[in-house]
């Protein structure tokens, strides 16, 4: 059993080489062994490709003017490991990501002997979430976000009041497949029966796959464009102001600091869930709560301003949709600023793709890596045919571009989420410095 936050953690990542087992088999195992702690956390569950993390923030501040407890369960962490486990936006303590890890450690040693073998990294950390949101820190109400895909997910062993599927692309094509119908077959797994789904999926090919899903599960599909309209007002450097209209809810002029119009979807998609858990399960969600959660809403990572002058930005755009959400919101934000972009990514995506979008917005890349065993290299980022720079040391990058920015310029910080978090570790650190 562990006494310190060190032990466990090391506990948990000896689970990494297990790598990516699909399945709910050895999650059900050790529920079951556990009395099922799943069955008594009222949750939203939130899949998709893109907007999975911004649409939890929306919902999180918002029910955080609503209720006292209001859990999370995301992935991956941008600052600490414990961030992915949070009541109110503050991640659980050492010493109860300690307790909830002895809860499940005997189960889990024992699932490793069994023809089910050993439970993968996010496996451990899902059920550590349930023990400590049933048992140790229960909650008025849990959000879950899918780690990968949705019907095999580790998180799909929830039963919850209202899902959430935000849009379909290509990625994870080695788990997932390498076509929209695939993908979104998998993202669809998490409609259960009787449970309101709520989309924002615009594929043709991904809602085909979702409406007959929820039509095969007898659960109420609410569609963006169908079942309710989100419509851009304005667009500043400070938020986005939009219109949300539905069959119950209207509202005008609510503003989100998330900027982009992929960020007013991601609200909408909030609001419908927002709606349906107002008018059907009681929740009492006010109109006050509604404009004050929104404009409270923040989301490390997802075009985070960290210095305004010189004026930098960081973004996890990693896969081909996030990046053409990432250009067009530069482009109506700053259409007149220079862009100079500090890049980094993993070797599994699709990175000429991603870099000829990138390129529409600045002709001033530089390439760089950084200390990750996943992280492709500078030099075979060069070879992709757009145009740019080498850095290796991307710390010696940054103060070099940080350094060299005008009134009229900008830096963009983007490419892999575990290349954005370690940035911004490092700029918080200089920061308080």
């Amino acid at each position: 059993m562990f006494k310190t936050i060190d032990e466990t953690l090391d506990w948990i990542h000896t689970h990494l080489p297990h790598g990516i087992k699909p399945g709910l088999s050895r999650m059900e195992w050790v529920m079951d062994k556990l009395g099922h702690p799943e069955r008594t956390i009222r949750a939203i569950h939130v899949g998709g490709t893109n907007g999975k993390g911004s649409t939890v923030s929306f919902l999180r501040s918002v029910l955080m003017e609503t209720f006292e407890e209001v859990g999370t369960f995301t992935s991956p962490y941008i600052v600490s490991f414990n961030e992915r486990i949070a009541v109110n936006n503050q991640p659980i303590s050492d010493e109860d990501l300690v307790k909830a890890a002895n809860m499940i450690y005997p189960f889990a040693e024992e699932l490793g002997k069994s023809d089910l073998g050993y439970p993968t990294e996010f496996e451990v950390i899902t059920m550590i979430s349930l023990v400590y949101f049933s048992r140790i820190h229960p909650c008025d109400v849990v959000i879950y976000e899918v780690g990968l895909g949705g019907r095999l997910d580790s998180t799909n062993i929830i039963y919850p009041l209202v899902s959430v599927i935000t849009n379909v692309g290509i990625d994870h094509v080695a788990q997932l497949g390498g076509t929209i119908t695939e993908i979104a077959s998998e993202k669809a797994g998490i409609i259960k029966s009787g449970t309101p789904i709520v989309t924002t999926a615009e594929h043709p090919d991904a809602l085909k796959v979702i409406q007959e899903k929820a039509t095969q599960m007898k659960a109420k599909l609410y569609q963006l464009g169908q079942h309710f309209e989100v419509v851009q007002e304005s667009s500043s450097a400070a938020y986005e102001e939009f219109h949300f209209k539905s069959l119950y809810w209207n509202f005008s002029g609510l503003k989100s600091s998330l900027r982009g119009p992929h960020q007013i979807k991601n609200a909408s998609a909030a609001l419908k869930a927002l709606e349906i858990l107002s008018t059907f399960y009681a929740f009492p969600i006010e109109e006050e709560a509604i404009r004050l959660g929104l404009s409270k809403t923040a989301w490390p990572g997802r075009f985070e301003t960290v210095s305004t002058n010189p004026l930098i930005f960081l973004d996890g755009a990693h896969n081909e949709e996030g990046v053409k959400a990432l250009v067009k919101t530069i482009n109506e934000t700053y259409p007149d600023k220079t862009v100079h972009l500090l890049f980094a990514t993993l070797k599994d995506r699709n990175n000429e793709s991603i870099l000829q979008h990138l390129q529409t917005i600045s002709e001033h890349i530089t390439f760089t890596t950084f200390d990750f065993k996943r992280a492709e290299k500078a030099e075979e980022l060069e070879k992709l045919g757009v145009e740019g720079k080498v850095r290796q040391d991307w710390r010696a990058a940054l103060d070099e571009l940080a350094g060299g920015l005008g009134a009229e310029e900008l830096l963009l910080i983007t490419g892999s989420l575990y290349f954005i978090a370690e940035v911004r570790r490092e700029l918080k650190k200089y920061q308080k410095a």
